[in-house]
């Protein structure tokens, strides 16, 4: 089962070190992990994605707390945030395949940002479900370079 964990911590020198540090060292896989400052400069939020039951959870949780600087630790139940994702995307596109191309970006509302002669590179915007559906849409053109961020989410 896979879970999303809001840690909200100091942002301080170290401190993304000490928390994959706790991860590895118990043995726990990271998913996802994207780190960001909140709208205090003080402050920095990691959105942590990772799979296990809810004993392994509930272990997480706990180790994350006793460590120094970590202020608050969040379980996103299923429903409880609403959670995003971005990539950027660069396509095999020629003259022959850009305007399927360009329709499928249409229908998922997702944003061009860059046209070369043989490429063409894509910012899309959603839900891990919505990522997916689109990345198997395009794969057959070919995917030059991808850069995903991994699951940012905030509380409904």
């Amino acid at each position: 089962m896979r879970h999303t964990i809001s840690v909200l911590v100091e942002n301080k020198f170290g401190v993304l070190a000490r928390v994959a540090g706790m991860f590895s060292g118990r043995g726990f896989n990271i998913d996802t992990l994207n780190v960001a400052p909140t709208q205090d400069p003080a402050l920095s939020r990691l959105t942590v994605v990772v799979r296990g039951d809810d004993g392994t959870l509930d272990q997480i949780n706990k180790q994350l707390l006793k460590l120094i600087n970590v202020i608050e630790v969040v379980d996103f139940k299923r429903g409880q945030a609403v959670d995003r994702e971005l990539v950027l995307l660069k396509l095999t596109a020629d003259s022959r395949t850009r305007s399927e191309i360009i329709q499928i970006c249409d229908i998922f509302r997702a944003k061009i940002i860059n046209v070369a002669a043989d490429s063409i590179v894509i910012e899309l915007t959603g839900d891990e479900g919505k990522i997916s559906a689109f990345l198997n849409l395009v794969e057959p053109f070919g995917i030059a370079e991808m850069a995903r961020t991994g699951k940012v989410a905030m509380r409904r």
